[in-house]
């Protein structure tokens, strides 16, 4: 067999366009990725495109570059009438399962297109549908959207439909396609032209993808850029098995052990988040949660926080395992072992992306120890133990102790598990408007 090439590709050897490589440079995107290697030059051809990619890979590229091409060259070539050039409207559709990572998509799309005078809108549930509608009147070029918000736009706003739609796109198909979806996606697929280019893009090829992929594609090329379920390179992997009980001492620990780290932290409930965010905050750490019950504003707020480095903690349920623009986490600690083990793929991946190095750690009680074993099947290797010396760990337990009454009473007053939907929004408020007033005598580095 030929050796793949030893000559790392630049962005025009692979056919994209000057206008498009110097968009690349400014988003730092010195060399394309191994998704976007493989995956350009068929995208390019104009072929429908499978891509299996790890999270972090890169795939927003890889689909986003042949289509902004694809409508730079319609624009060139099409016949002006009456000495203009025509402006594709609802040229392509991005099919996403959250709204962050559409709202990241489409941040994506208007970099790369800032010199070509690209329209995009996003249309996502939590925002306002007016405003959304006043942007469909301005015939964005690409829309970036969640399936549900989408249909309800075909069905019920004047004068908008796609009809004209020339590209697809399928994003984290393996989820677009849960209950929540199917419907909604279905539908859009009815309705939509089936002369058209569709790249579906999964992080795995389950059974429904596959019946999607017959459905909607034509002799599509499929790209794998990772074995089935890997995790990258230059991520370091460690485990600790813990007492329960002592479980919350352990990862104060290793967050004092690595105090400027940016981190994330998953918990298994949105209950979760909150308590831990505010026992780490009374223990001095810039921490701040992030959780599906949260309105759309309060998520957006809080990950502003942490992506501006306000915040150097995110505590998080699996929201935000998957679809975040979170560019430079140093650190992911699975503080709850996630009882599906693809879901740990997910969740360390959101650290060593983009060849960068990066930090997974998991805390293991005695209760998730099975869990934990799946996940060592499905990365088939062992992982090494996280060195700590009980003692030193131990010694923190009296301080840790306190910190979690105090956020348990915290939780009470503000009414724990039973609280209705704007006291929710009350209580995150307080994290993102910066929380107590010593919070800057408390944000220096916590002592052991």
């Amino acid at each position: 067999m030929e050796e793949e090439s030893e000559v790392v590709k630049t962005f025009a050897e692979l056919g994209v366009r000057e206008e498009l490589v110097k968009a690349c440079e400014r988003l730092g995107w010195k060399n394309p990725s191994k998704i976007q290697v493989e995956a350009l030059p068929y995208a390019l051809e104009g072929k429908d495109v499978i891509g299996l990619a790890q999270t972090g890979s890169g795939k927003t590229g890889a689909f986003a570059l042949p289509i902004l091409q694809a409508l730079l060259e319609y624009v060139n070539n099409a016949e002006p009438k009456k000495g203009r050039r025509p402006d594709p409207a609802f040229f392509a559709c991005v099919l996403s399962p959250t709204r962050e990572l559409a709202i990241q998509i489409a941040e994506q799309f208007e970099a790369l297109g800032s010199d070509i005078s690209l329209r995009c809108a996003v249309l996502v549930g939590g925002i306002d549908r007016m405003q959304q509608t006043i942007a469909l009147g301005k015939r964005p070029h690409v829309i970036v959207a969640t399936p549900g918000r989408l249909w309800d736009h075909m069905s019920d706003t004047k004068g908008f439909s796609l009809k004209t739609l020339k590209y697809l796109v399928l994003d984290e198909a393996d989820r677009l396609l849960n209950e929540d979806f199917e419907k909604s996606l279905n539908q859009i697929l009815e309705e939509i032209p089936r002369d058209r280019k569709t790249y579906l893009f999964s992080a795995t090829m389950t059974k429904k993808v596959r019946k999607l992929q017959r459905a909607c594609l034509r002799n599509p090329v499929k790209i794998e850029a990772a074995s089935k379920y890997s995790t990258v390179d230059t991520l370091k992997q460690q485990y600790r098995f813990v007492a329960a009980k002592y479980k919350d001492c352990y990862l104060v620990y290793i967050l004092t052990e690595m105090p400027d780290s940016t981190s994330m932290i998953f918990t298994r409930t949105c209950d979760g988040t909150r308590f831990m965010a505010l026992m780490l905050r009374s223990l001095g750490f810039r921490a701040i949660p992030i959780s599906g019950q949260m309105t759309q504003s309060k998520r957006l707020g809080a990950l502003n926080k942490f992506k501006a480095g306000e915040c150097n903690i995110l505590v998080c349920t699996d929201v935000a395992s998957r679809g975040l623009d979170i560019p430079s986490v140093d650190m992911v600690i699975n503080y709850d072992i996630p009882t599906n083990s693809k879901d740990y793929i997910h969740r360390v991946g959101r650290t060593a992306r983009a060849g960068r190095s990066g930090v997974g750690i998991s805390l293991v009680n005695q209760y998730e120890l099975e869990w934990y074993l799946q996940i060592e099947k499905l990365i088939g290797k062992k992982l090494p133990e996280y060195p700590a010396e009980e003692d030193e760990v131990l010694s923190l337990l009296e301080r840790v102790s306190e910190a979690k009454k105090l956020s348990a009473m915290n939780m009470k007053e503000s009414g724990g598990r039973n609280k209705r939907r704007g006291e929710d929004d009350e209580e995150s408020e307080r994290f993102l408007g910066g929380g107590n007033k010593g919070d800057k005598k408390s944000s220096k580095k916590f002592k052991r």
